[in-house]
């Protein structure tokens, strides 16, 4: 009992000191994400020439906000292009989207037991449209939910051509719903990474995130590297960590918005984050050979390297978690000598402390500062209950993800309804309505 108990206690060691590796890292960015954003580029006269595809199953409720919305974009008609991609569609979402106004490709399984998903129907369409690099400079993809600032292209614009013609840029991810608890906590942690952890990373020269919809990707790049290549559930995460290997830069655009239906079920949320704990298991897993690679061929810096290793395996903090509280559960058990420390009064309030600064401050002022939403104490229940609940939901995710991260070939569609503009739009953005 006494060796098992030291094998225990040294496991919870060191799955502490990564924990406390990756917080205080957390901790460190924040600080950058404090001062107010005003753009780093200059204005530019569009030149840049958008391919946007939309994937989208089963999604004629909602596809013609979006088709409407790029109709009506800030920026000459000339030079961009947009394409529904109906993957394998039972209803009428080619129909609409025709009548709406949208060009349309249709993709089909190859068999009937073929594996579907974004990334396959992506792929398809890009085959379907030959040489894209030559007729476009950038793609931007989008999900069949979204609206987007009116303005975006015309940033965007600015800023690749002012910044050196980077391989990727992603806009900022807002929500056009926060109503319930599910949705709630979506917006608010939303709110709190796009100012200190994605502009916070772009103000220190470190590559952002990629979240999936509403970022750009040079065409030339995508074209070069043999097409569509990501394959995982979480291709955004795989285009991210491969792109960073390979010593491309991703910049954060601040300025613009998309905005995409967050689920509102308990059991839509875990679906989908799941689906999320799979694909992030897997490209973090594939890649981290990958990463160390390129730090020792000075393809990366040290500071790159720790961002995209700690963001690989930001998810391992849930499991951890769950490790240490079944640690202590075991050490607590009267066979073992030796009972886990009890926290003082001081480390308690300390930890109390910081979970208020890390969750309650950061939101309500990145909330203030972006979206000109002042705190409401009514608010503050919401808050805890949805904390709680979230916690649960990604612990249980992320586990089962890790279990099933070999299995990357069936898509888990998020059900999407809601019309209309994005009711999280702050006061003096873009317009992002699409008239339903």
């Amino acid at each position: 009992m006494l060796v098992l108990q030291n094998i225990l206690q040294v496991i919870a060691a060191v799955s502490g000191v990564w924990l406390m590796i990756m917080f205080i890292y957390q901790m460190y960015l924040t600080i950058f994400g404090f001062k107010r954003e005003t753009k780093d580029y200059a204005d530019h006269a569009p030149e840049s020439r958008f391919l946007v595809l939309i994937p989208a199953h089963n999604e004629e409720r909602v596809i013609g906000d979006i088709i409407d919305n790029l109709k009506r974009m800030d920026y000459p008609e000339a030079l961009y292009d947009f394409y529904v991609i109906a993957d394998n569609c039972t209803d009428q979402t080619a129909e609409v989207a025709r009548s709406a106004g949208a060009k349309v490709i249709v993709t089909q399984k190859d068999a009937p037991d073929a594996p579907t998903g974004k990334p396959i129907a992506l792929k398809k369409a890009l085959d379907s449209l030959g040489a894209y690099q030559k007729d476009y400079d950038l793609l931007m993809i989008f999900d069949a939910d979204n609206l987007m600032d009116e303005n975006m292209f015309r940033e965007v614009n600015s800023q690749y051509l002012d910044k050196g013609r980077p391989d990727l840029i992603q806009c900022y991810l807002g929500a056009k719903n926060k109503k319930g608890v599910v949705a709630w906590f979506y917006y608010t942690s939303y709110t709190v990474t796009n100012r200190f952890f994605q502009l916070a990373k772009h103000r220190l020269g470190l590559n952002c995130s990629v979240g999936g919809t509403g970022y750009a990707i040079a065409t030339q790049y995508v074209y070069d590297r043999g097409g569509w290549t990501t394959m995982s559930l979480t291709e955004d995460i795989e285009i991210q960590v491969e792109a960073t290997a390979e010593g491309r830069r991703i910049l954060w655009n601040h300025n613009v918005r998309v905005y995409d239906e967050k689920p509102t079920s308990f059991r839509a949320s875990l679906r989908q984050k799941i689906r999320w704990g799979q694909g992030h298991w897997f490209v973090a897993l594939k890649n981290t050979g990958k990463i160390f690679r390129a730090l020792f061929r000075k393809q990366i810096s040290l500071g790159e390297f720790v961002s995209v290793i700690l963001y690989m395996y930001s998810l391992s903090a849930y499991v951890v978690t769950v490790l240490q509280l079944l640690i202590t559960g075991i050490l607590l058990l009267p066979c073992f000598v030796h009972q886990p420390a009890i926290p003082s009064l001081a480390e308690t309030l300390i930890g109390i402390g910081i979970f208020l600064y890390s969750y309650f401050f950061l939101f309500y002022l990145a909330d203030w500062v972006d979206n000109r939403i002042p705190m409401k104490l009514s608010t503050l229940p919401v808050m805890l209950v949805s904390f709680v609940a979230n916690m649960i939901i990604a612990a249980i995710s992320q586990i089962w993800g890790l279990l099933r991260y070999r299995h990357q070939h069936t898509w888990v569609k998020t059900e999407h309804k809601l019309h209309g503009d994005a009711d999280t739009r702050p006061e003096g953005k873009g317009q992002a309505s699409a008239g339903a």
